[in-house]
């Protein structure tokens, strides 16, 4: 197991996490509980006595999956989520599950004032309106919101930089904080900062920058080969080096100058160039990288269910993330724990790879404490 390094970045999580390292297992009993704590998947159902969320309890306490999403169906009061989450982390307390959404502020909010839950604007208002400092003061309001419900990580902050105003999916919604990397990168710190201070974790994304594209990639492929630029990097590695990196999300964006296998045209999320040669050798990052959702068209509609997958763990993902929207099924935590497993099987450096995701894992869960 790696020394956990990250717990000495930010000093007022030192005491819970060094209490919880008496509490997590060093090491997960089988290679089959190390892939299951490499996959996220979302589910069905809005309160802790339905079906899917009483069988999606059971698959943590098990071992298959070692974090939940949530998506703004399974929303029906701030009761039934804090009674959701409780069973959620219940079901594994010395392995707690990763319980996500995607709480920005603005139009990008899975809690709405609809449930009462208060709403905050969006990035580019904030940013707008308010000092970083001002921002930290409105972020930690949405933290404390989010940690007395029981969630322990938010999909945010978004550090594109708002190079194409006419972003379909960035600039459009307001999502970025501007276009200066100084800037984005003192406003998302404030995020970050806030979250932390409620023993929350966050996740920088789009990694390597969305900010720029002409397409989403939600919808489809997105080539940045034209757009992209290489200031969009500038936030990642300001956070990094600050210790205000816990997670990066990799996003479904290709570059033809960093794809290696230019006939599969793989984008940043399936690329080692990207996540082991960029994001872990240049700019310095060890920690957790998570996919962007690997049901968007963006892969869906160019990589087989299982090519995505063997492709963006040989690349250095650690986490894979399902919405499981396209098709739902209670069983996609299992079908892809088993692809994990069957190539591990065959290939001696996969299965290697697993380990080290575990290992990266286990080391970021040790800051939730036990």
């Amino acid at each position: 197991m790696r020394t956990p390094k990250r717990l000495s970045r930010a000093s007022f999580w030192l005491v819970p996490a060094l209490l919880a390292l008496s509490v997590l297992p060093l090491k997960a009993a089988t290679l089959e509980q190390m892939a299951g704590q490499m996959i996220m998947v979302g589910f069905s159902g809005n309160s802790a006595s339905d079906a899917s969320v009483r069988a999606l309890t059971d698959i943590i306490a098990n071992g298959g999956v070692g974090g939940v999403m949530y998506l703004k169906f399974n929303v029906q009061s701030l009761a039934a989520v804090t009674a959701m989450n409780a069973a959620f982390t219940a079901a594994s307390p010395d392995l707690p599950p990763f319980i996500a959404l995607d709480q920005e502020g603005g139009s990008i909010e899975r809690l709405t004032g609809d449930v009462g839950f208060t709403e905050i604007p969006s990035a580019a208002r904030i940013a707008a309106a308010q000092s970083p400092k001002g921002a930290g003061e409105v972020y930690q309001t949405m933290a404390e919101g989010l940690s007395a419900l029981g969630f322990n990580l938010n999909f945010g902050p978004v550090v594109d930089l708002n190079v194409n105003p006419d972003n379909p999916i960035i600039a459009r919604y307001g999502r970025a904080y501007g276009r200066d990397a100084t800037r984005v990168a003192a406003y998302a710190g404030a995020f970050v900062a806030a979250h932390h201070r409620e023993r929350m974790l966050t996740v920088l994304k789009h990694f390597p920058g969305h900010g720029s594209s002409r397409q989403d990639s939600h919808a489809g492929f997105v080539d940045i080969t034209k757009s992209w630029q290489a200031d969009e990097l500038e936030p990642y590695r300001t956070l990094i080096r600050n210790g205000l990196a816990d997670m990066v999300m990799v996003g479904h964006l290709f570059h033809q100058k960093f794809a290696v296998d230019t006939e599969a045209q793989p984008p940043a999320s399936l690329s080692r160039t990207w996540i082991t040669g960029v994001l872990r050798n240049q700019l310095g990052f060890d920690g957790v990288v998570i996919s962007d959702d690997l049901e968007m068209s963006a892969i869906r509609e160019h990589f087989g269910f299982r090519a995505a997958i063997v492709r963006a763990v040989k690349a250095g993902t650690d986490i894979l993330l399902f919405s499981n929207t396209v098709q739902y099924r209670i069983g996609l935590a299992e079908e892809v724990r088993n692809i994990l497993i069957e190539e591990a099987g065959r290939d001696a450096a996969f299965k290697a790879r697993i380990v080290e995701s575990y290992d990266r894992i286990i080391e970021l869960k040790q800051q939730l404490g036990g």
